[in-house]
């Protein structure tokens, strides 16, 4: 049998990097050859949980066709946010929690997509229904990605069920989610170190929406303001961007972690459809989207439902 690599989105966060690590976890303890391999770096919140945990980030690859014939996903299924080289290779299974959108494949497949807040919350139940045994570490992998998802149990994306699997998780896991949990968001937080184009490509995903290419950046923060300081460096960054990738859009989502509201900064000629979706008036390209948190299920739908 030959080897799989299993692995997520482009600008990987938590959920990504953590769901390829386990679910070659659950791969080889049923006797399959795959690796988990991540298509960027390791931001300081997934880094936060790794290190908690003491497991070691994936190796990251640019391209995978020069390795495998075959490939898994997960957290993910648009092929522009996936491997450059993803149309080279077969796509032999889909773990996923998210629209799907620009996918297809020449022959059948496993994917599985469920409506919840994160895709470890469907691997836990997979590692239940093939019969094994969660370690501490591996729980702890899967509870930081759900807390990093649902923005601890505060997104709307959350559903019951993942919070039920977190508190399964925690008890494994040896931590208290609530502490553990801030301490690790705030990890993620720091990014007084980050340049403008680094923060713009942390947590930053595409979309086709209509005619229209959107990229959709998010950080998280505790003082919006601190991120706004850099806003000329940010929106010289988000014009390059857009040039360069010959983007309609792209909005950058500043989001604070302790009062769940984010401010946006749109860029690009489809720009207007941020006030229509919303219904906010950008000022100087920015504007605050109050009780927004989710990129998922309160920014991507109103956007693709004005642009698509």
């Amino acid at each position: 049998m030959s080897k799989k690599l299993v692995f997520g989105h482009k600008n990987p966060d938590t959920d990504t990097i953590c769901s390829a690590i386990v679910y070659a976890e659950l791969k080889h303890k049923l006797g399959e050859d795959v690796e988990a391999v991540r298509l960027g770096e390791v931001n300081s919140e997934t880094q936060y949980a790794l290190d908690h945990f003491n497991v070691d980030a994936p190796r990251e690859v640019q391209t995978v066709s020069n390795e495998v014939e075959q490939v898994i996903l997960v957290d993910h299924n648009e092929r522009q946010q996936s491997a450059e080289d993803i149309d080279e290779v077969q796509v032999t299974e889909v773990i996923d929690h998210h629209r799907i959108a620009n996918f297809e494949t020449n022959g059948p497949l496993y994917y599985r997509a469920e409506p919840v807040g994160c895709t470890a919350t469907i691997l836990t139940k997979m590692f239940k229904e093939k019969g094994q045994d969660i370690s501490k570490s591996t729980a702890g992998l899967l509870l930081s990605s759900i807390i990093s998802d649902s923005l601890l149990f505060k997104s709307p994306t959350c559903t019951e069920e993942d919070v039920e699997v977190a508190k399964e998780l925690e008890a494994i896991a040896g931590v208290e989610a609530e502490v553990y949990g801030l301490d690790m968001l705030k990890a993620g937080a720091d990014i007084s170190d980050s340049t403008a184009e680094e923060l713009l490509s942390l947590d930053a995903k595409e979309f086709s929406m209509g005619d229209a290419k959107v990229e959709i950046a998010q950080v998280n923060t505790v003082d919006t303001q601190e991120v706004l300081q850099r806003k000329a460096e940010l929106t010289k960054a988000i014009h390059e961007t857009v040039s360069s990738k010959s983007l309609d859009l792209f909005v950058f989502v500043i989001t604070d972690i302790l009062t769940n509201d984010s401010t946006v900064i749109a860029i690009g000629d489809q720009s207007n459809a941020v006030n229509q979706a919303f219904g906010v008036e950008l000022t100087d390209n920015q504007a605050v989207l109050n009780g927004v948190v989710s990129r998922k299920k309160q920014i991507v739908p109103p956007l693709n439902e004005q642009l698509g």
